[in-house]
């Protein structure tokens, strides 16, 4: 708030000189002023971005430091395997816990700013509401839902997904999806109608999955909504998959990834 009362008093202040000191015209008093208000605006709104990006950047190096250390645990587990696989899993989740508490707390430190950048808290509410779902802390993230700014494909898919998850009425979720994909760009609406379309075939809708992909394609041409709208046009609702999709997809937590196992050959001699 308090670089918007500058920027105004900026405006004020060249408006002032402009008309009471120079003894310039209404009108050209008016354009300093203006001008005046925009241009501090615009500086200070580019030095707090820059410095908030500082400081998110040193979040984003305590996700990538972490991830890095888990993947040379996995590396040294592929030369000495672990005792099981369950233990494994349960190390990693460990591993992965630790160091994204450690990225939310670092987060704190643009509470700094509160006074500076009006939206900060938003900011803050949504890069927590992100690492907590990362690890499935689900009363954290309902608690900072609220208060995010739900602007990109995946928190708005995070929001139909917790919807979901949560039994709300199929007509809120309806609405979620709607406002995600209202003004998306070309393919930005392809996870927020995977969501919502997977959401719709395993409540026994399909004919309004296929209906939702049918209008996502024309606004996207992904090979997995385009494989779906396909199964689903061939009344093949059980061979819908947003697998596809990979990582992304199963992030939002509605479905685990399934894992191939190879059996090994007996070989007799």
């Amino acid at each position: 708030m308090i670089t918007l009362f500058i920027a105004i008093a900026a405006g004020a202040g060249a408006f002032s000189a402009a008309y009471f000191a120079a003894g310039w015209g209404a009108g050209w008093s008016v354009a300093a002023g203006v001008f005046a208000f925009a241009l501090s605006n615009f500086i200070l709104v580019r030095r707090f971005k820059k410095l908030i990006e500082t400081d998110m950047a040193a979040v984003q190096r305590i996700m990538a430091d972490g991830q890095k250390a888990l993947q040379a645990k996995m590396q040294r587990w592929q030369i000495r395997p672990p005792g099981s696989v369950q233990a494994a899993q349960r190390e990693i989740a460990e591993d992965t816990k630790a160091f994204v508490r450690e990225a939310i707390a670092a987060v704190d430190v643009l509470a700094k700013y509160r006074r500076w950048v009006p939206m900060i808290d938003r900011q803050m509410a949504t890069a927590k509401l992100q690492l907590n779902w990362m690890i499935k802390d689900f009363k954290r993230v309902d608690e900072y839902m609220p208060k995010a700014l739900v602007i990109d494909p995946v928190t708005a898919s995070m929001r139909i997904a917790r919807l979901h998850m949560t039994g709300a009425p199929k007509e809120d979720v309806r609405k979620a999806y709607e406002k995600a994909v209202r003004r998306a760009r070309y393919n930005q609406n392809v996870l927020p109608a995977a969501c919502w379309s997977w959401i719709l075939v395993k409540s026994g809708d399909a004919d309004g999955a296929f209906k939702v992909l049918t209008e996502a394609l024309k606004n996207s041409d992904d090979a997995t909504l385009k494989r779906n709208h396909e199964q689903l046009m061939n009344n093949r609702p059980e061979q819908f998959s947003n697998s596809g999709l990979g990582d992304q997809w199963y992030a939002l937590h509605l479905e685990e990834p399934k894992i191939r196992t190879q059996r090994q050959r007996q070989v007799y001699r």
